[in-house]
């Protein structure tokens, strides 16, 4: 099954890098969702033609700093923007790539973002996904060899560029600087973390608690081509869970506004 995850380790792939700064990747994964969504649920997919509901990609939400959320679902306001009393799908998107150090801060911000998102509506049908790297070392790109190459762009994309993600290992060596490196319980000890995320039961939308949370394994190095390891050593099916997420927002949708 072809997942928005592999779309986008195959933008990864295509572009040379993995940049966790940028919002294209989590944009493309909550529009490959959406699709799937409109797709596998007659109720959604007759909401969003009949204009009953629409969507938006990052937009922010009141409290939590002012957080943007990934995708929201819901009906609009006079204005055309999300009515934030009227969210049927929230979902976030988070990853951590190069830095297995940064899971306590992803973390944080998808349970912040719970809280936000169940006072607003407690009844919306909340999803978190969480891509978490299994390389035991990652080629830092954006934060360590584009700033390098700053006042020299031209020779960065000549000479580095067509290299990476390609399978040419004398990048380790070349940048040894730029490498970062995770320990190999690293991903196992990420994975455990976001299990602790509170999840809710179906049905129990006064508990703060997401619908789903998904988690996904990917293999992204920079130096060789990415990709999604199936099987792998955290024990995740992925085509799996990403059909039973499916299965189990559109059940929730159906639920609590078609019945």
């Amino acid at each position: 099954m072809t997942t928005p995850f592999d779309v986008i380790v195959e933008q990864i792939r295509k572009r040379g890098f993995h940049n966790q700064r940028q919002q294209e990747h989590s944009d493309a994964i909550g529009r490959g969702m959406l699709e799937d969504l409109r797709r596998l649920c007659p109720p959604l997919r007759r909401d969003l033609d009949s204009g009953v509901i629409r969507f938006w990609l990052n937009r922010r939400t009141p409290g939590a700093r002012g957080r943007k959320i990934d995708l929201l679902v819901g009906e609009p306001d006079a204005s055309g923007e999300p009515d934030l009393d009227k969210l049927r799908i929230c979902v976030e998107n988070k990853s951590v790539v190069t830095a297995h150090r940064n899971s306590d801060a992803r973390f944080d911000d998808l349970n912040e973002s719970l809280q936000v998102l169940h006072r607003a509506k407690s009844e919306a049908v909340l999803v978190a996904t969480v891509m978490i790297g299994v390389a035991e070392r990652v080629l830092n790109v954006p934060d360590r060899i584009t700033p390098f190459f700053k006042n020299r762009m031209s020779e960065f994309e000549k000479n580095v560029l067509p290299r990476l993600s390609s399978g040419d290992s004398k990048l380790w060596e070349e940048f040894s600087w730029a490498v970062s490196a995770n320990n190999p319980d690293d991903p196992a000890r990420t994975a455990e973390k976001f299990r602790k995320l509170e999840v809710r039961s179906p049905g129990h939308t006064h508990v703060v608690g997401y619908d789903y949370v998904l988690l996904v394994p990917v293999y992204i190095d920079n130096v060789n081509p990415p990709f999604i390891p199936r099987p792998n050593k955290l024990g995740i099916d992925v085509d799996r869970q990403y059909r039973a997420m499916l299965t189990q927002i559109c059940k929730a949708y159906r639920a609590r506004w078609h019945l």
